[in-house]
């Protein structure tokens, strides 16, 4: 096992002109969303991650079932996959939180250099771009590059170019750390609606992952996330209509079970990506002999936002290991 800086290495894949995309959990999770179907999708292999307690603190616990415990630092993955059909093979950067404030300037710096390691030249962020539009609305990507001859490039897509403003979070602050390192890169943003940024955009995040199809020359069936995104738009007209009208019409106003029955319906996706249902019943498999398994499986299922779908399987884990010992 190698080790550059705080970042280990479990493999050194050999790459072509690699791209390397990171992405932390933000508004609408358009970027860890897009982020996770790509590396999914593609069945990108993992070859390196960050040691969460350098740029992590725990600030509560966590309690199931009546019992507290410690919850578990936030992973931090490298990804890559072999692209055959085009120039540049890919590298995905993953974490499902963002670091401490104070230390994410030189948990950014890591990435860089670890990525320079495997001889990236050029970084994509994502972000998501809230504007006043309606949800039913086809989502449209806008773009910032930290040099004019990417700019003059992605221009060439047919998307829209964010001329002045802000990216906010790690999405934003590592396109800027990587441009002062050396590196050219762009940030991709997913349009959301403004009153949606604490809703999941799966429709953002599709057309986000389009553009890095096109981009990389591979086509990325972004069909789940589709079928996602009409799941949701059907979801939030529900919200909408009862916010408007009340459960029973303009006589009264929307009720608390209601608004749980809304949420619950808004929170479950009901079409995983074919290959990430097979990793979940895989890990399930796995924690069923090995309990230690356990705290990965609810990672995965904390990514995709399904683990109520899951909960009673999950907590049966706990209930069985407890059988065995006794």
């Amino acid at each position: 096992m190698k080790m550059t800086g705080a970042v280990k290495f479990t493999k050194r894949p050999r790459l072509r002109q690699p791209l390397l995309v990171v992405a932390w959990p933000g508004m609408g999770e358009v970027a860890f969303r897009a982020a996770s179907y790509l590396m999914e999708t593609l069945k990108a292999e993992e070859c390196a991650a960050i040691s969460g307690q350098e740029f992590f603190y725990l600030f509560g616990s966590v309690v199931q079932e009546g019992l507290l415990d410690l919850p578990q630092l936030p992973e931090s993955k490298f990804y890559f996959w072999k692209n055959k059909q085009g120039k540049n093979d890919l590298m995905v950067f993953l974490s499902n939180a963002q670091p401490d404030l104070s230390r994410a300037e030189n948990y950014a710096r890591e990435i860089i250099q670890a990525a320079k390691a495997l001889r990236v030249e050029t970084v994509v962020s994502l972000a998501s771009m809230p504007q006043p539009v309606d949800h039913s609305q086809p989502s449209r990507v806008w773009y910032a590059a930290t040099c004019a001859e990417l700019k003059n490039e992605l221009a060439k897509c047919g998307l829209l170019l964010l001329r002045e403003g802000q990216i906010s979070g790690m999405n934003g602050l590592f396109l800027g750390l990587a441009k002062q390192a050396g590196m050219k890169g762009f940030c991709l943003l997913g349009e959301i609606p403004l009153y949606t940024i604490q809703i999941e955009n799966p429709k953002a995040s599709a057309v986000v992952l389009e553009v890095i199809g096109q981009l990389l020359n591979i086509k990325i069936d972004v069909s789940g996330l589709l079928r996602q995104a009409r799941n949701m738009e059907g979801e939030i007209n529900r919200l909408l209509e009862f916010l408007q009208l009340g459960p029973q019409g303009p006589a009264g106003p929307i009720g608390e079970e209601e608004i749980e029955k809304i949420k619950k319906g808004l929170s479950q996706l009901t079409k995983l990506p074919a290959s990430v249902k097979e990793k979940l019943e895989r890990m399930f498999g796995e924690a069923r002999q090995d309990i230690s398994r356990a705290g990965e499986l609810k990672v995965l299922l904390d990514r995709w936002n399904v683990y109520r779908e899951y909960e009673d399987r999950f907590l049966d884990l706990f209930r069985k290991a407890q059988d065995k010992g006794n």
